[in-house]
């Protein structure tokens, strides 16, 4: 409701409470016994809302926290499943300590939130050399126009104006895309542009890798099944592979 509304509604119920008050004692005709009720009320007033405003709401909030992020980390889920996880394997094409990366990113169905954690600290702080080949640049415009669409409807999905993180990868990756199709040859491209698309790429590369671990540790607290799945087919091992051996 809009303030004026709210004003409205608390002179409402203030007129009716007092014209309740009134009719008692028109009919009692017990000042004395309105007005016990009355302070009574009133004392009462404080552990009301300390009840309702600060333990029910709060407890509701948390609730209702817990199924957006959970919403949300299917929504994600999705675009790992869909497009992260071919996306990471051709971006780390781009690298030229790929190996350095996979040693760090080498997430195991053995590894613990602590391992993971680890694997975040050392992203974060670890910048990616990143050199770029035409043809490896033309791998990564293709698998982004396929799924283009996809990308662009998560964007609309609302669950996901709150997370910031996911919509910036979004973004970088999208913006990747299209400074990719931009270019009628990545062939004959002079140094000065590769080096310009290769920010790029690493722009997107660390939003996708930082997303994806957080992912992972959302799936190690919530689902241990999925996480063990995602574990085993991580594009950043080698011996990755879905069956269990």
């Amino acid at each position: 409701m809009k303030g004026r509304t709210w004003v409205l509604v608390a002179i409402l119920l203030a007129a009716m409470s007092a014209l309740l008050h009134y009719t008692h004692y028109l009919i009692f005709h017990d000042a004395h016994h309105v007005f016990i009720y009355m302070f009574g009320d009133i004392a009462f007033l404080p552990m009301e809302v300390l009840l309702v405003t600060l333990i029910i709401d709060r407890l509701l909030s948390r609730r209702e926290e817990v199924s957006r992020r959970n919403k949300m980390n299917m929504v994600i889920g999705a675009f790992f499943s869909e497009v992260g996880q071919d996306l990471i394997l051709a971006l780390d094409r781009t690298s030229s300590d790929a190996d350095q990366i996979r040693a760090n990113l080498a997430i195991t169905p053995e590894s613990s939130e602590t391992d993971i954690k680890l694997s975040i600290a050392w992203a974060e702080t670890t910048p990616f050399k990143i050199k770029p080949t035409p043809e490896v640049l033309a791998d990564i415009r293709d698998h982004l126009a396929k799924h283009r669409d996809f990308m662009l409807r998560m964007l609309e999905n609302p669950t996901l104006l709150e997370h910031e993180t996911f919509t910036d990868l979004l973004w970088s990756v999208l913006h990747l895309q299209e400074e990719l199709v931009a270019r009628k040859s990545l062939d004959t491209l002079p140094e000065t542009d590769l080096h310009h698309l290769a920010g790029d790429v690493e722009r997107a590369y660390t939003h996708v890798l930082r997303a994806w671990l957080d992912y992972m540790i959302h799936l190690k607290r919530s689902y241990p099944f999925l996480f063990s799945l995602a574990a085993r087919t991580n594009p950043l091992r080698p011996d990755a592979r879905p069956e269990v051996v």
